[in-house]
């Protein structure tokens, strides 16, 4: 008998494995797919059953159905869409360059045990403060407009990419550093070779908690000093007594924090083949 007789298409494998009844593969994966979806369907069947049973007052509480025709409504009158393409702008604008100084600032520290001494406390102290405590001083500063916006945003960022950067190079095995040393690599080559790829896993955490910041401040600060956004759509809502408006726009900003920290978990995926298996 040959070999190429004992070779079994993969087409007629799987014809056979159904012949015998085995399950396709995404049927085995079905139970992993849908365990995420078992916390939100737990909460839209109450919610469904206390605005049915009128549990809670329509103006209160409004049945799902009324929000997602909300929802609908917004969009197809352009109000949704206009509002969030304002605070999507301003959140990537502001994360954008957060993030960017914190990776910067956060590589400084992390490789310079003299700068880390000298402004390693003082950083650690500002940056107990919230970035919504700041809010009533960068008002008197910036005034209301989205000066302030990036601002917020930028600061709420920042912290946590620095810290995390910053800790990630400090937790890089001391060996690596050696042969970097006995190779006598030059600064550059040693940050973006050496530091940055052993340090990416913490770098990443840090830039996925700098965005869950990023959109509370901007929500936040849209709610309180702004006439345009998301927020202000919300803190409109409210005012008028729409509570669907309200719910409407907390639906849209936990789909689209969901899709972008998908996104750079995608992303962190791709960059960790930067990095060995050995860490």
């Amino acid at each position: 008998m040959s070999e190429r007789s004992l070779i079994v298409p993969r087409r007629r494998l799987d014809r056979r494995r159904l012949r015998l009844g085995a399950a396709p593969r995404w049927i085995s994966r079905l139970p992993a797919l849908l365990w995420p979806l078992a916390l939100p369907a737990i909460v839209l069947l109450g919610w469904q059953v206390a605005t049915t049973r009128g549990w809670l007052a329509p103006q209160i509480l409004p049945a799902p159905a009324a929000v997602v025709a909300t929802l609908i409504d917004l969009a197809r009158d352009g109000d949704i869409t206009s509002n969030l393409a304002i605070s999507l702008w301003r959140i990537v604008s502001g994360f954008a360059i957060g993030a960017g100084a914190g990776i910067v600032f956060g590589v400084a520290l992390g490789v310079s045990p003299r700068l880390e001494r000298f402004l390693g406390p003082s950083f650690r102290a500002v940056a107990q403060v919230p970035s919504l405590g700041w809010l009533p001083f960068l008002i008197l500063i910036f005034g209301i407009g989205e000066t302030l916006n990036y601002v917020i945003i930028a600061k709420a960022c920042f912290v946590p990419v620095v810290l995390n950067t910053a800790g990630g190079i400090r937790n890089i095995p001391r060996q690596y550093l050696e042969v970097a040393d006995a190779f006598r690599l030059t600064r550059t080559t040693r940050i973006f070779r050496l530091i940055l790829p052993a340090a990416l896993p913490q770098v990443f955490s840090g830039i996925r908690l700098a965005l869950s910041h990023a959109w509370i401040a901007l929500l936040v600060v849209e709610m309180l000093a702004d006439t345009e956004g998301v927020g202000y759509m919300m803190t409109w809502g409210r005012t008028l007594f729409q509570i669907d408006v309200v719910l409407a726009g907390m639906v849209l900003i936990g789909i689209i924090g969901f899709v972008m920290d998908a996104g750079l978990r995608r992303a962190e995926k791709r960059l960790r083949r930067w990095v060995p298996a050995d860490g």
